[in-house]
């Protein structure tokens, strides 16, 4: 069955061919834009990954899509943030050190410690905690240098270990933020791309 207005939100850094590649596969019919009515009315919404942290917040604040992406989640509709895109929804990031995110997480995204490889390339496994629904134990793609370190209050989460502990994905509502590539793993990432589809907007 397709799921009518997925749109995947244009951040500026992001290839987007994986994404829009997986969510066909799902089912869905996928179009990209970066239009803030676009992001406040579309049935689902992806905000995806690569590129840095301070360049994709430039290009959500001079389209408007900032905003527009806060109010969908304090509403509780279906987002699938990814990798960059997790990130995105903290305060801040080591990375960008002048950069201010959405701010919907109060916290700070650190790189990894040095004596574990930079960036982490390659597959992790999950370790959700009690309480996930849309997240369950498997091994996901990652591809980065950034990390949370804890998860925030109010968020099921599952971790991930790399040089220590860190938030593989956060859910709550129809919000699934993975700091991995869903798109990237294997038949895993298709059921939780698929589950997400599924949900209510």
């Amino acid at each position: 069955m397709t799921v009518p207005g997925v749109v995947v939100c244009r951040t500026g850094t992001a290839n987007l061919a994986s994404v829009i590649a997986a969510l066909r596969r799902a089912g869905a019919a996928p179009r990209t834009s970066h239009s803030a009515d676009d992001i406040r009315t579309a049935s689902h919404v992806v905000l995806p990954g690569v590129g840095t942290f301070g360049a994709a917040m430039d290009t959500l604040r001079s389209t408007g899509t900032d905003d527009a992406l806060k109010q969908r989640i304090e509403s509780g509709r279906p987002l699938l943030a990814i990798c960059v895109g997790f990130q995105l929804l903290c305060r801040t990031s080591e990375e960008s050190p002048d950069a201010v995110g959405l701010g919907l997480i109060d916290d700070r995204v650190t790189r990894f410690p040095d004596g574990v490889r930079v960036p982490q390339f390659g597959w992790n496994s999950l370790a959700p905690g009690s309480g996930c629904r849309t997240l369950v134990a498997g091994h996901a793609y990652f591809a980065n240098s950034y990390r949370l370190e804890r998860a925030p209050r109010g968020w099921r989460a599952a971790m991930a270990d790399h040089g220590g502990p860190f938030v593989a994905a956060l859910e709550r509502d129809a919000l699934v933020a993975c700091q991995f590539h869903p798109e990237l793993s294997g038949s895993w990432g298709a059921a939780l791309i698929g589950r997400w589809l599924a949900m209510p907007c």
